[in-house]
C-alpha cells in the first residue's frame, strides 16, 4: 500500500515529474479524442503490431524532453532507432504507449513506461497511468513513490503482510493459452485463486497496489515492456524472473525480445510462483 509522504529531494526525479505529467496528458487527450470518434491514424509496424498517432506524439515529446534533462543519455524507444544500443552502458528505455491494443479497444489500462538502464540493470523505474492521473516511480534501492497529478500528493510504498486467504493471479485479457489455466490449477490444489485481468504494464501497478500477487507470462514481451515493472517490483522485495529462474538483464542480448516470465511481489509469493512453475504439470 501507499501512504502520504513528503516529496523526494532527488533532482532527476523532480525534473522528470512535470514532463511525465505532460506526457500523460498528451496520451489522455489522444485517447479521449479516439474514443469520441475523431479522425485518428492507426498503422501497422513490420511485425504486424499496431502503432497509433498517440504512440508517435508521446514518443516525440518525451525524446525532446529527455534530451534537455539528460543530453548525455541515449534512449532506446519502441518507436525510434536503437541500432547502436550495444554501445550504450547507460541509457533510457522508453515505451511511449504500452498497451496500444488496450487503447484501440477503448480500455483505459495503458501506460507510459520509462526506465534508466545502467550496466544492463534497471536503476530508476517510471510507469505513468494517464487515465488515473498517477505515476509510480523510484530507484532500485528505495521504496517506490506514487504521485497523484491532480491532487499533487506524494505517497510512498509501505510493505505490509499479504492476506493469506487467496492468491491473486494477474493475467492479460483473453489469456487462452492452456498453460495459464494449468498454472492456476496447480496453485488451487493448495489455496484459493482470484483471477485479475488487465492490460499492459498496468498489471505491475496493480501488484504495487496489492491487487495482484503473481503475474505469469508465457508469451514474448519486449524489454521496454518489463524493465520499469521489474525495477519497481525489485524495490519492494519482489521481482521478475525468466521461466528458468533468472532476472531479465537489459540492453545486452542480441534481441530486445523477452522470453516468458514470472513476476511476484514478495519472497513468499516468489516461492509459490516458482514451485508452481516447476510442477511437472506445467508445460513450459
Amino acid at each position: 500500500m501507499f501512504v502520504k509522504t513528503l516529496a523526494p529531494t532527488d533532482g532527476l526525479m523532480l525534473r522528470l515529474l512535470p514532463v511525465l505529467q505532460q506526457a500523460g496528458q498528451i496520451l489522455l487527450d489522444e485517447y479521449q479524442a479516439y474514443c469520441a470518434g475523431q479522425d485518428f491514424d492507426i498503422d501497422e509496424k513490420h511485425d504486424q503490431s499496431p502503432v497509433t498517432q498517440a504512440d508517435l506524439k508521446v514518443n516525440a515529446y518525451l525524446l525532446s524532453q529527455l534530451a534537455l534533462i539528460t543530453p548525455e543519455l541515449p534512449v532506446i524507444s519502441e518507436e525510434s532507432d536503437y541500432s547502436e544500443r550495444h554501445q550504450w552502458t547507460r541509457c533510457w528505455m522508453l515505451d511511449p504507449l504500452d498497451g496500444t491494443k488496450e487503447f484501440i479497444h477503448e480500455r483505459d489500462e495503458f501506460t507510459i513506461n520509462l526506465s534508466l538502464i545502467e550496466q544492463h540493470k534497471t536503476i530508476l523505474s517510471v510507469i505513468v497511468v494517464p487515465c488515473e492521473q498517477v505515476v509510480y516511480l523510484g530507484y532500485l534501492n528505495d521504496l517506490p513513490y506514487k504521485y497523484q497529478f491532480t491532487q499533487q500528493n506524494w505517497l510512498q510504498y509501505v510493505v505490509q503482510p499479504r492476506p493469506t486467504e487467496a492468491i491473486q493471479i494477474g493475467l492479460s485479457h483473453n489469456s487462452k493459452d492452456a498453460r495459464y489455466q494449468q498454472y492456476i490449477e496447480v496453485i488451487e490444489q493448495h489455496t484459493p485463486v482470484v483471477r485479475r485481468e488487465a492490460g499492459s504494464a498496468y498489471k505491475f501497478c496493480m501488484m504495487l497496489e496489492g491487487e495482484i500477487d503473481i503475474y505469469p507470462r508465457f508469451h514474448p514481451t519486449s524489454e521496454w515492456d518489463t524493465s520499469a515493472g521489474q525495477g519497481l517490483l525489485e524495490s519492494i522485495g519482489g521481482g521478475l524472473l525468466t521461466l528458468e529462474g533468472k532476472p531479465f538483464i537489459y540492453n545486452q542480448r542480441d534481441t530486445v525480445l523477452n522470453s516468458g516470465f514470472i513476476a511476484f511481489v514478495s519472497p513468499e509469493t516468489k516461492r509459490i510462483a516458482l514451485e508452481t512453475l516447476n510442477n511437472h504439470e506445467i508445460n513450459n
